[in-house]
């Protein structure tokens, strides 16, 4: 079984290789190798023809990206948090340190595989779908199709950004009050908002803020990125951090809390949240304690 993933290629793109062009068209291949590896096997097409790593796509061509659907042979032993479930899409929170998908057992997708229910709907999918990805690092909330529909419907809507995230971080440094990180990633468009929650002293860092984040675009990294080059380089973050500051096995301090979209199905608003990991207040607590010790001392 597969699923079929369709792009039209917009205005202005003339002769460029697929593989180039790729990454980022459809969420679940946004690197560079994966798309590679994907055309390698034959998944891809353009205008209804078998692509290959030299197929050149241009203005009003179309891909598709005829992805196959490989069901565990067991699920991966974990127990998952369901936030939001019905028969078209579930929501769950997950825990940092697992990846989304992949070519690999210890996924989100293969855990969900038996907690998640299958729906009775036609078009029911033998697994549940994840229709966007958080980092390895980042815990949170991952919306996951139950049907061929809604993963198409939820897809189209994640590229008209008509899905809204909501993150919380804890940053090294004292952010402003609130505003906007519009900076290009990889030479595209980039949009976060931010709104500064809490400030507390550090005797390591002098500063670090509690961060409410509200990506409007959905690069790689994003928010990590984005916070990095603003100089208040998320607590944790192996990749983008400053290494002065990498706390060991802490992790990186960054949860996305909150989705709310119209369901692709019932029209009704669904709207989801948790609250963050509970370190992320016991860290700025003991920071703060830290701190207060030592002006009394």
């Amino acid at each position: 079984m597969e699923e079929t993933f369709i792009h039209l290629v917009p205005e202005g793109i003339h002769q460029v290789r697929l593989s180039n062009y790729g990454p980022g068209i459809f969420t679940l291949a946004s690197t560079k190798s994966y798309v590679k590896k994907s055309i390698r096997k034959g998944e891809w097409y353009v205008d209804g023809i078998q692509a290959t790593s030299g197929t050149l796509v241009s203005e009003g061509g179309l891909i598709e990206w005829r992805k196959p659907i490989e069901l565990p042979s067991i699920p991966y032993p974990l127990k998952i948090d369901i936030v939001f479930e019905d028969e078209y899409l579930a929501i769950v929170n997950k825990p940092a340190g697992l990846v989304v998908s992949g070519n690999r057992h210890d996924t989100l997708e293969n855990a969900a595989y038996g907690q998640i229910m299958i729906t009775a709907m036609v078009d029911s999918l033998p697994l549940a779908r994840a229709i966007h990805r958080l980092d390895s690092a980042t815990s949170g909330l991952v919306i996951m199709a139950k049907t061929q529909s809604a993963r198409k419907i939820l897809g189209d809507m994640l590229e008209r950004r008509e899905i809204e995230k909501e993150y919380q971080a804890i940053v090294i440094g004292e952010m402003p009050e609130r505003g906007i990180l519009h900076e290009p990633i990889q030479g595209k468009d980039a949009i976060t908002r931010f709104e500064t929650l809490n400030v507390v002293h550090s005797l390591v860092s002098g500063r670090l803020s509690l961060v409410k984040l509200y990506p409007e675009t959905g690069r790689t990294h994003q928010i990590r990125i984005h916070l990095s080059q603003a100089g208040f380089p998320i607590l944790g973050d192996k990749l983008y951090g400053d290494p002065n500051f990498l706390l060991r096995h802490k992790g990186l301090f960054l949860c996305a809390v909150k989705v709310n979209f119209t369901h692709p199905v019932t029209g009704k608003r669904v709207e989801a949240s948790i609250t963050a990991p509970a370190k992320f207040s016991r860290f700025l607590d003991g920071e703060l304690r830290r701190y207060m010790k030592y002006l009394t001392d």
